[in-house]
């Protein structure tokens, strides 16, 4: 779909294609786009096939070139769709600087250019087209810095729901904010080298402000990049440690399971020898001999029981005794910190 743009007031306002202005400059903004824009895109604005198929491609990373018609730049922008398995990932979108009209084009629906045509971005100018590019590339960082402390509140929030599970599900939601994480990562350090490239080339002309204004995005470029790392560790490190914890919560549920197998093996054991077709005690007694081998059963798994499950309430007690001693020792290492400091005051 391709929606046309024109500033009023300082605002971006919706225009139809036969209402625009010539003596304005014109954002043409060409998102999710069909055969029928891309047709258009290339007879009525001349756009090279290659850069539309360069722009299409998911994969494609950031750069900056030259044509004899416009320029082209290509970034890295966040995406959210709560839908798919991978909520969080990336997409290129093209920037094509002409004259007097800047055109975008993305093959789906981003935060950033929704932001941009709702007059969410501050500063945003049609007037001066490289300011424009370099808003694209700072609201970007501003969107990669938000959707991170949000896969960061979503790990913290599956790692609650993992201390008690022992399936895979929370591990495979945090396999995909890994992913997320990696694909961040990866657009992140290729919007990095495209911040390079346009402080040195020549492409495209940048005043003073400019310039000072794509140190700033470079810098927040940088922290997303290092809040991406810092996360990805740590949701790495998480991963690994509970895939142990839910391999154990797997074995105290194994153990438990074994325990009561082995309690009610002994009673099956004397029920079995009572149902033997041979001559027994208590064969000819009725019912008292129903009551004496129920009894038998039931001491029996009692038994059983109390000797399969003495072992936890000891070894509660010891952890309840070295709980008590390392407090014990950490009170008294504070209350000699003290002493010490009350002599070096005195001192």
């Amino acid at each position: 779909m391709i929606t046309y743009w024109q500033q009023e007031n300082g605002r971006v306002i919706k225009c139809d294609q036969a209402e625009l202005d010539p003596s304005r400059n014109t954002w043409i903004d060409a998102r999710s786009v069909t055969r029928e824009d891309i047709r258009i895109l290339e007879e009525e604005y001349h756009v090279q096939q290659e850069h539309i198929l360069d722009i299409l491609d998911p994969d494609e990373l950031s750069r900056i070139e030259k044509d004899d018609e416009y320029t082209l730049t290509i970034a890295r922008l966040p995406v959210f769709v709560p839908s798919d398995d991978i909520s969080y990932f990336t997409v290129p979108v093209g920037i094509l600087m002409y004259t007097r009209t800047i055109i975008t084009i993305c093959w789906t629906d981003c935060e950033v250019l929704k932001d941009m045509a709702a007059n969410r971005a501050r500063g945003l100018s049609l007037s001066d087209f490289p300011a424009f590019i370099i808003k694209v590339l700072s609201r970007a960082d501003l969107t990669f810095l938000r959707y991170l402390k949000e896969i960061n509140r979503r790990s913290t929030t599956i790692q609650n729901e993992l201390q008690m599970s022992v399936k895979n599900n929370e591990l495979i939601q945090l396999l995909n904010l890994e992913k997320s994480l990696e694909f961040f990562t990866t657009s992140l350090k290729s919007n990095q080298l495209l911040l390079e490239k346009l402080t040195k080339t020549r492409l495209i002309t940048l005043d003073e402000d400019d310039r000072e204004w794509l140190e700033d995005v470079e810098i927040d470029n940088r922290q997303a990049i290092e809040m991406t790392d810092t996360y990805s560790n740590i949701l790495s490190g998480m991963m690994d440690a509970f895939a142990s914890v839910i391999s154990n919560n797997l074995n105290i549920v194994m153990k438990k399971l074994t325990i009561i197998s082995l309690i009610m093996m002994i009673p099956t054991f004397i029920v079995s020898f009572f149902g033997m077709n041979v001559p027994l005690p208590f064969t000819d007694s009725g019912w008292l001999g129903v009551v004496i081998v129920s009894a038998l059963c039931v001491v029996t798994a009692l038994f059983a029981a109390k000797v399969l499950l003495k072992e936890k309430p000891i070894k509660q007690a010891k952890a309840v005794r070295k709980n008590s001693v390392q407090k014990r020792k950490e009170r008294r290492l504070v209350r000699l910190m003290k002493v010490q400091e009350q002599k070096l005051e005195r001192d």
